[in-house]
């Protein structure tokens, strides 16, 4: 086939991928020094000669690497591409975006540096030749993507020959997650692992792993039955058999998956889509928990499942339903654990002590931010969530800290934590500058009523590609306002396959039967304001704004998104005069946040596009309506008020007015942490703020920045936004009636599909809670 004729083939998915992974650098990966190198002093403590003092003292004390190098944070990747993914045998090289994708996750996640590795070595001795020798380089190794039986042989040479931790992520990964699922399905339907009856489909690596961690928690090796595509693990059997399959082989007349499935309590599928035929669901056991694993399509389908077995929990590897069994929800976690404690191995008591932070963290009471997060429908321990949502930002706060403190009493740890409450402060510090602020937003988007969002600028080639996203991932219903001819033309010339009237509502300014409803009520709202029939007539014919304005005044919509086009100023006016601002708010009052998310972290800043020169009551208003959003996003909002004086250095003008601000806020909110008048470096430094004044409330680094006036809050931005290479959201207008976010000419599509899923969590928590 010619690469034409294969790039034919390729979906929108695909496409997106290939360009995703090509701009504007190829690949996903890129190393940063850690250390300035501005002077000639720099360059001497960095390299020579001042880099001779950490050599000779690591080789006087091997430990001190983890003091003066990168190796104690450092994680290797490594793969030989013998069974990637769903893709099978493709390569080593071929391999590399998968393992590059795991570095980015280990980043993200636990903050944790890779170096991917991918090596041409098929044969069992000369794996382990290769990465026995990089030890020196790495605190731990993670090997992924080997094909079984030989992943076993591997690991099990390398944890024999290396003193740092080895874990297969496809075995043990998998395995936790499972078995912290069959925990939890167990309580819920009131059973003791040691009586169950487990039976799987599929006896690869990830199936033997799982099988072999539900033993070490209690399961009974005779309650067990392993079938294959070959059939049940029968003593005899010829086919695709060896030593790791020993223990669980029967003595047994059985043959077949039918054969053994009667009774069963658990069913585990590690294998092929539709193995298990809803007719099998019948004979097992009450409440069952059937584990369908195989991606992309399970074993059996969720709903066939369901109808089958009303009473079954049903868990999947697809994020498209509940219970997901995802790897992302341990192997960062366990590695942050493992490397801070220096574990020399992540031994079985740590697995289980995953396996039990795991579980007990889905049948932990939410808390406040983790509420705020999911929009007010927080999940519950329940046959739906057996398993914690990979993005909860517990999760790093209750597996490293197991893992670690397993590793201290199993006697595998070299630097054993002293300080747990510092420890635990230090995870909690990173949580919220992980970059993954906007996951728990997209998650409550998705989990709430489609809301149906309306887009001003429905003939812009940033919006027609963020409606196809937000259709793609359930985010929203879309409705856009633009000329039919002139929308299809582009759909087409973009290459874009939602159509008008199938996938998504157009409204069509010159020519809908809305319109004269639509200038009346305008006329009703803005006639006090200068707005003449006429004007109102021009204006709904003539202007987007206006049309999105009044569908959502009217409820024909739940949010709208405008701005791309034309001058903030003249569409918030439109915003102001037809949507107006919510009860206890003023027209005066409304204000923009901005939130910048940077390789540092995510800090939110007011106000960015609104207040010229707010005064200091309006300050403390919109600091008020900002730390509200800000919440919004599971984050406790810190406030800092800034201004050229630090503390009372300086009795200017907007000093003062920073500093009465400050005091309006203690009264006001006095349990919001804010404080100023400050410095910016005061703001994001403790230590620097402590300093110049002991006695601040602020706590730690200040996550929301407010400025005296305009000029200051939006030269800020955008200067730090381009310097830091920082993904901005927003502007969130704050303070308005109904969810309505005016953007920037500036933004991408990317900044469209973040600020959509944004709009339809706050249309969702007004329909909970009307004001």
């Amino acid at each position: 086939m010619n690469i034409e004729n294969k790039k034919a083939e390729l979906s929108d998915l695909d496409e997106a991928a290939l360009f995703f992974h090509k701009h504007p650098t190829p690949g996903k990966l890129e190393i940063q020094a850690t250390k300035p190198l501005g002077n000639q002093r720099d360059l001497a403590l960095a390299y020579s000669p001042g880099v001779a003092a950490p050599c000779l003292a690591i080789k006087d004390d091997p430990a001190t690497a983890a003091d003066y190098t990168a190796r104690g944070n450092l994680v290797a990747v490594i793969s030989n591409g013998s069974a990637v993914l769903g893709l099978g045998n493709i390569g080593p090289l071929a391999s590399k975006p998968v393992m590059e994708g795991k570095a980015v996750l280990f980043k993200k996640f636990a903050g944790i540096d890779v170096f991917d590795i991918e090596i041409d070595a098929p044969e069992i001795d000369r794996m382990v030749q290769t990465v026995a020798a990089l030890e020196p380089t790495f605190g731990g190794i993670n090997l992924e993507d080997i094909k079984a039986p030989e992943c076993f042989e591997v690991e099990e040479q390398l944890k024999a020959r290396m003193a740092i931790p080895v874990f297969h992520d496809d075995q043990h990964g998998t395995a936790i997650i499972v078995a912290a699922a069959v925990l939890n399905g167990l309580e819920f339907a009131g059973k003791k692992i040691e009586d169950i009856k487990i039976v799987t489909s599929g006896a690869g690596a990830a199936a033997l792993a799982c099988l072999n961690l539900l033993v070490s928690l209690g399961a009974k090796h005779e309650n067990i039955w392993v079938t294959d595509r070959h059939g049940v693990a029968f003593k005899g059997r010829l086919e695709e058999m060896d030593r790791w399959k020993d223990p669980y082989v029967k003595e047994t007349n059985a043959r077949t998956l039918a054969d053994v499935i009667g009774g069963a309590d658990v069913f585990l599928g590690l294998s092929a889509a539709g193995v298990l035929k809803p007719e099998l669901l019948a004979g097992m056991a009450e409440k069952p928990l059937i584990l369908a694993l195989a991606n992309p399509t399970p074993e059996i389908m969720p709903e066939l499942a369901r109808t089958a077995r009303p009473d079954a929990m049903i868990c999947t590897g697809r994020s498209d339903f509940p219970n997901q069994v995802n790897n992302v929800l341990c192997f960062p976690y366990i590695f942050r654990g493992a490397l801070d404690c220096g574990a020399t191995a992540i031994n079985e008591e740590m697995k289980m002590a995953a396996v039990r932070a795991i579980a007990a963290l889905a049948r932990e009471e939410p808390s406040d931010i983790a509420a705020r997060a999911y929009s007010g429908e927080t999940p519950t321990f329940g046959p739906d969530f057996l398993i914690p949502s990979p993005f909860d930002p517990r999760l790093i706060l209750r597996i490293a800290p197991a893992v670690a403190k397993a590793a201290c009493e199993s006697g595998v740890a070299k630097r054993p934590i002293e300080d747990w409450p510092a420890y635990l402060d230090r995870l909690s510090r990173f949580v919220f500058r992980s970059g993954l602020v906007m996951k728990p937003v997209f998650s409550a988007a998705k989990s709430a009523n489609a809301k149906r969002v309306i887009y001003a600028d429905g003939e812009d080639e940033r919006v027609l590609r963020a409606a196809q996203v937000v259709l793609e991932e359930g985010t929203a219903l879309p409705i856009l306002i633009g000329r039919p001819h002139v929308v299809d033309v582009r759909l087409r010339r973009y290459g874009l396959k939602i159509r008008p009237g199938i996938d998504f509502e157009l409204i069509n300014p010159e020519d809908d039967p809305r319109y004269r409803g639509y200038v009346d009520l305008l006329i009703e709202l803005g006639g006090r304001r200068g707005v003449t029939p006429e004007a109102a007539r021009t204006m709904v014919r003539t202007n987007t704004t206006v049309i999105a304005a009044l569908a959502l005044k009217r409820g024909d919509a739940d949010a709208m998104i405008c701005g791309l086009e034309g001058r903030f100023e003249r569409h918030l006016r439109n915003v102001q005069l037809i949507i107006g601002p919510r009860a206890g708010v003023t027209d005066r009052d409304l204000s923009a946040l901005s939130m910048l998310i940077t390789q540092r972290g995510v800090v939110f800043f007011t106000d960015t596009y609104v207040s010229v020169d707010p005064s200091a009551e309006e300050i403390a208003e919109m600091t008020v309506l900002a730390a509200e959003e800000i919440s919004r996003f599971g984050i406790e909002p810190k406030a800092a008020l800034l201004s050229h004086s630090n503390f009372g250095s300086r009795d200017s003008a907007s000093a003062l007015k920073m500093r009465e601000a400050a005091a309006i806020l203690q009264r006001i909110a006095p349990k919001l942490q804010a404080d100023g008048e400050m410095h910016g470096d005061s703001a994001l430094s403790e230590q620097l703020r402590h300093r110049v004044n002991p006695h601040s409330t602020l706590k730690g680094e200040a996550n929301l920045l407010v400025f005296p006036n305009l000029d200051s809050a939006n030269i800020a931005l955008t200067t730090v936004k381009q310097m830091m290479d920082a993904l901005h959201v927003g502007p969130i207008l704050l303070g308005a009636a109904k969810p309505a976010h005016i953007l920037t000419p500036s933004v991408t599509s990317r900044g469209v599909v973040n600020m959509t899923a944004l709009a339809v969590v706050e249309a969702a928590q007004q329909a909970q809670n009307p004001a």
